[in-house]
């Protein structure tokens, strides 16, 4: 077998300039482009080449891509390891090995990029079908080895995958130099997958759904909040919840599951508010569950002005920021659907609320709740704090992306 790995190895040698290279000293994962001082012998985008510090202090080993402002993504700290396919096949081992120990692997994230120390890549799989989202040239060119490795690891663990669909449909390729993507690798197949979480069935779209076709990090969550409702409903079955942002209905499937009273779910989207509609159907939950198609940030301030409570509300928006320079926009939009969620919560209920953009870290997430609590005539009880799923690891020391979802749930009471 043609060693591919081997092959996109070259001799040249990445030199950083004095002083630069802190996050990958820090423990990172990225080398920008306004860190390199020179690239001595030839090589060609995507190859895996030889990192030294300006001294010549040997740094590891990444993928080069002059296309990119992240010149180099780090694929090993280790500057003698041999780069083969037994090196790729380890990595992959050891990132299956992991999700066998940590979580259901019925359906999880099996890769999960720079945590996994396979840059640019995420691989999900529902059930027997895997998912592949590569965002990175060097990895891009590996991914087809690296799913074979994967399917040979499950395989010997008695798991067939019948078919690979790939989702390298993100804007983010662009600035990579790289087309975007869609469509089947190796044989087509019926894409129609089924799924089961926490006792939950959910149809996933893995060709048009978000990302790869549903949010498996909030797996952990969904459970916590499945299992507040079954303890209130023991001694109230008439809880209510309003479950906002709902996507394909997922934090309400586990609220009605759990024995909630009435579900109301929101989202701004049609197709995801029929995707929950049918899921409903599939739980046998349709009874205790309505469907409301409107933009939150409207509705919400409505049902303030109504005088409408629930027991419990549910805030899982998409990230307000995807970069530095747009968090103190992201704190305010933040901090108003808080606001007007809190109003909604009646003395004594539950407040479930999150963030998924990595740039709204925790001090800044606390801080906005906080103030959104003062503002609204709050206080809080914090129940519980919780992050994403352990499928979605957060690599500590220096990773750029790995930690970014932050979920706390509340007791909310007035103030007293």
């Amino acid at each position: 077998m043609t060693d591919i790995v081997k092959e996109n190895v070259c001799s040249a040698v990445l030199t950083l300039k004095k002083g630069e290279g802190r996050t990958i000293k820090a423990g990172g994962s990225w080398i920008y482009d306004n860190e390199v001082d020179r690239i001595d012998g030839e090589y060609k985008d995507g190859n895996i080449l030889r990192i030294e510090d300006f001294d010549g202090y040997p740094m590891g080993w990444g993928f080069i891509n002059s296309a990119s402002k992240i010149r180099v993504r780090m694929m090993t700290r280790d500057a003698d390891a041999e780069i083969n396919d037994a090196f790729l096949y380890n990595r992959v081992k050891n990132a299956w090995e992991y999700r066998k120990a940590v979580i259901d692997i019925s359906s999880c994230r099996v890769i999960f990029g720079e945590a996994d120390f396979l840059p640019g890549l995420v691989i999900d799989k529902y059930e027997d079908v895997l998912v592949v989202e590569s965002l990175a040239l060097g990895i891009d060119i590996l991914k087809e080895r690296i799913i074979e490795i994967l399917k040979e690891l499950m395989q010997a663990d008695g798991i067939t995958i019948r078919g690979v669909y790939e989702r390298s449909d993100a804007k983010v390729r662009l600035k990579e130099g790289m087309e975007r993507r869609k469509g089947f690798i190796g044989e087509e197949f019926d894409t129609a997958v089924q799924i089961v979480e926490n006792g939950v069935k959910y149809n996933v779209d893995i060709v048009n759904g978000q990302k790869t076709g549903f949010f498996l990090d909030q797996k952990g969550n969904r459970k916590a909040v499945q299992e507040l409702l079954r303890r209130l409903s023991a001694g109230n079955p008439s809880v209510s919840v309003l479950d906002c942002f709902t996507h394909t209905g997922s934090f309400a499937l586990n609220a009605a599951v759990g024995g909630a009273g009435s579900v109301e779910a929101v989202d701004v989207s049609e197709l995801a508010i029929d995707e929950a509609r049918r899921n409903a159907e599939l739980n046998g939950v349709t009874d205790r569950m309505a469907f409301t198609c409107a933009d939150v940030l409207d509705l919400l301030p409505k049902y303030v002005e109504e005088g409408r409570q629930y027991d419990v509300v549910i805030l899982d928006p998409p990230a307000f920021t995807k970069s530095r320079e747009t968090i103190k926009k992201a704190m305010k939009g933040y901090r108003e659907i808080n606001i007007r969620g809190l109003k909604l919560v009646k003395s004594g209920g539950y407040f479930a609320t999150c963030s998924c953009s990595h740039f709204m870290d925790q001090e800044l997430f606390t801080e906005v709740i906080a103030q959104a609590a003062k503002a609204a005539h709050k206080r809080l009880r914090q129940i519980e704090f919780r992050t994403q799923a352990p499928d979605h690891p957060i690599l500590w020391a220096g990773d750029e992306m790995s930690y970014y979802l932050k979920f706390i749930i509340f007791q909310v009471l007035d103030e007293r």
